[in-house]
């Protein structure tokens, strides 16, 4: 009774305070009955209010830190995200962006320059481009593919890259400041004439050759150009750091930037072109234009190194951070001929390879015979220059477009798809070309109706075809197989892309040219092989597909394996086993 009377003033006290709203540590002693402490009748409700329960509030101020300790462990929140995408992620794609403006800036430039310089030289013309890509340009990117192997080995990714971009730079820049000025000392014209003449005319090639050897080494270093600093260095380190979701997002997206750089290059070259028309008939022109073209390559090859020297010391740290949780089991390093034994055995490289080869010899079918043909339209280099100049335009309007279409391409149809473009489009436009070359004198009266020859329809249609078979390769193609690199081990991406990309690309300009130095000899002549390289051309362009094919299955069940996927969700065909 004593404890039940005890305990009904303290219930009454409460709910007179609770009137009267006291102050909340009268409260305290309810809390602590509460929760079970031990309550004696001694001293009555103000032993109870007072003396007994005073320490309790000091406890509660000791468990009181234990929620906060609880909301540090919390995780992080989430970065902001900017049109869907992080911060990092804009940092490595905005540089990534300039690089390839930059670089494609340059090969433009240096393309439309190698054709002009070495077609106009003297004792030289259109069928030395056939001899360059065999027997020069082959061997040094087999060269170059070699001693690249050997570097990986022992170089770090940025040293590989300085040691490979850098002696490029140095080459353009001397060669208009130094080479061309100095042509005459260094060609042997007087004996490449002698030779000529006791060889005969059906080795003019192979000694133009060796007359103008400055000007083919400029023609084989701008091919290089494309294949080692486009292909490998910038595509190599693209694919290092970035995934599969962003490069599905943003590799078609750098086409944009730089195709609006194929657009200005393509102008800057007409304007030297049209600087060249206007100097005084004892000026050199070739040498004011060589000095502003070069000029301009010099200046972003710089550009092109100090943005990568950027991402080194700014972005790479923090990816790099990022994926140490991520331990890769270490590999011995393949010695060069072990490289190629394991990539010759991979059915996943083999097929990469010969989309490579394949587009290369289709693109060189057509296009050796276009420039045949834009050669005898335009004899003068200066009108020669200025229509590759309007064609690189051409080439960048058009692939500016295709680039914004192939994002919609990769999100609504894939991989596969997207891969399969290329090779429909190279093949119904150069079958349209080759028709019209063999249906010239058919059609003559039509076309005069338009105010065309036949010559100038084949320039025009030919012109068409490269322009939109370029701009696939830029827009879809190149995506699709850079994309294919990305979840590949590391040496395998490293080493295969060398040889794939360095080699396989001009072994297939070079087996194109193989195959038109065999049908001229054979045939008699480049107009009586061409319904057979027509049929050439089909041949090749299956194979392509069907090797396209074969990696679409590889590559959708290597996405699987790394969890690695385009859109960055797994596609529906891959939940179908699952089901």
């Amino acid at each position: 009774m004593a404890s039940v009377l005890a305990s009904k003033p303290v219930m009454g006290g409460i709910k007179l305070q609770r009137q009267a709203k006291l102050p909340m540590p009268v409260v305290a002693p309810r809390v602590a009955v509460a929760a079970g402490a031990r309550v004696t009748p001694k001293g009555g409700l103000g032993d109870l209010a007072g003396r007994r329960f005073a320490p309790k509030p000091v406890e509660k101020k000791v468990l009181a830190p234990a929620p906060q300790a609880a909301a540090s462990d919390a995780p992080a929140p989430e970065p902001k995200k900017f049109l869907g995408f992080e911060p990092l992620t804009w940092a490595k794609i905005l540089p990534l962006g300039a690089m390839f403006f930059c670089i494609l800036f340059n090969y433009t430039i240096l393309r439309d320059t190698k054709d002009v310089l070495v077609v106009t030289a003297p004792g030289s013309g259109a069928e030395i481009i056939p001899f360059l890509k065999t027997w020069v340009n082959l061997p040094m990117a087999i060269g170059f593919t070699v001693l690249y192997s050997w570097l990986s080995n022992r170089l770090t990714s940025e040293a590989l890259f300085y040691t490979c971009i850098i002696p490029f730079i140095l080459f353009f820049g001397s060669f208009a400041a130094l080479l061309y000025p100095m042509r005459d000392a260094l060609h042997p014209t007087e004996f490449c004439k002698e030779l000529l003449a006791t060889a005969g005319p059906r080795f003019a090639g192979p000694i133009a050759i060796l007359r103008n050897w400055t000007f083919c080494l400029f023609y084989v270093m701008a091919e290089l150009w494309g294949s080692v600093v486009v292909s490998v260095l910038f595509w190599g380190f693209a694919n290092q750091i970035t995934t599969v979701e962003e490069a599905s997002q943003f590799y078609p997206l750098f086409g944009l930037g730089a195709n609006v750089a194929l657009i200005f290059s393509g102008q800057a070259v007409k304007y030297f072109s049209q600087v060249r028309a206007t100097l005084p008939p004892g000026v050199d022109g070739w040498g004011v234009s060589l000095n502003g073209l070069m000029g301009m390559v010099v200046i972003g090859g710089l550009l092109i190194t100090g943005i990568y020297f950027s991402l080194q010391r700014l972005v790479v740290p923090k990816i790099k951070t990022l994926r140490e949780g991520k331990k890769k089991k270490s590999k011995a390093k393949m010695t060069v001929g072990e490289s190629f034994a394991f990539l010759a055995q991979s059915s996943y490289i083999r097929d990469m390879a010969t989309l490579v080869v394949a587009y290369g010899i289709s693109i060189n079918l057509v296009e050796v015979t276009w420039k045949g043909k834009l050669k005898a339209q335009f004899p003068n280099p200066n009108d020669y220059s200025s229509f590759m100049g309007e064609f690189s335009t051409a080439t960048g309007t058009v692939t500016f477009t295709m680039m914004i279409l192939s994002r919609w391409i990769f999100k609504q149809f894939g991989w596969g798809v997207a891969a399969l473009i290329t090779p429909i489009m190279l093949l119904v436009t150069g079958l349209l070309f080759f028709t019209l070359v063999l249906a010239g004198d058919t059609v003559k009266p039509t076309l005069a109706s338009f105010g065309l020859t036949p010559l100038y329809a084949a320039v025009l249609v030919g012109a068409a075809q490269n322009v939109f078979s370029k701009s696939s390769k830029y827009s879809l193609f190149d995506p699709c197989k850079e994309m294919a690199y990305i979840p590949l081990d590391d040496e395998v991406k490293t080493k295969g892309k060398a040889a794939i990309d360095v080699i396989c690309n001009p072994l297939g300009k070079s087996g194109g040219a193989l195959i038109q130095q065999f049908m001229i000899i054979g045939l008699g002549s480049l107009a009586a092989s061409t319904p057979y390289l027509g049929a050439i051309l089909c041949v090749i362009i299956v194979a392509w597909i069907n090797a396209a094919a074969s990696l679409s299955k590889q590559f959708t069940a290597l996405q699987e394996e790394t969890g690695m996927y385009i859109t960055g969700e797994k596609p529906k065909t891959a939940d179908k086993p699952a089901q």
